[in-house]
């Protein structure tokens, strides 16, 4: 439980003004049919998730050193770092389905690609290390992504002018912080 819950959490919040979650207003406002991209969203995000969490658990299992879960730390302390760093997207930049593919296979690839390296899919990769259950750290990190991006799809413009992205950000940003701090604290038996 507390993989999942921890995963959902961080994810959700590190979300907030990341460039899927632009992406997913994007999305929204250019083809206003949010069932096929919230579908879209949930199975990209599940494959895309489930690799990275597959990675962290693989490289877990292999590196069981201290040094290696230091460097899982330090990735949480550097993800509250990057997490403050706000992407932006090219809203003027031509969206459309191809004639075939249509809206939900747009939002499926769309999704995919642009999470690949971004801070939610290294972040899942490091939770994945960090915690010994791949099915909970996926669907941790799927609630997450959904948690952030299907309001986003429903509401994204009301949303936008009215939630203080900043401190989202920040919240985002002192969890990966503690969750960093945790495990050192934890690997030099302070706790």
């Amino acid at each position: 439980m507390e993989a999942l819950l921890t995963s959902a959490a961080l994810v959700a919040l590190a979300e907030m003004g990341d460039k899927t979650q632009l992406l997913a207003m994007l999305l929204a406002t250019r083809f206003r049919k949010p069932v096929p991209i919230i579908l879209g969203i949930l199975f990209a995000t599940l494959a895309n998730h489930f690799l990275a969490a597959l990675i962290g658990h693989s490289i877990a299992g292999v590196l069981t050193q201290d040094w290696f879960r230091y460097a899982v730390a330090a990735s949480f302390i550097a993800m509250a770092a990057w997490t403050l760093i706000p992407d932006t997207i090219d809203e003027d930049a031509p969206l459309k389905a191809p004639s075939k593919a249509g809206v939900f296979l747009t939002t499926l690839v769309a999704f995919f690609l642009v999470e690949m390296g971004d801070k939610t899919q290294v972040a899942t990769v490091a939770l994945g290390a960090r915690f010994d259950n791949l099915i909970a750290v996926t669907a941790g990190t799927t609630l997450g992504m959904m948690i952030a991006n299907v309001p986003a799809v429903l509401f994204g413009d009301v949303l936008a002018k009215k939630v203080p992205m900043r401190a989202l950000q920040v919240g985002a940003a002192l969890l990966f912080l503690a969750l960093g701090l945790w495990m050192i604290a934890s690997l030099q038996g302070w706790m």
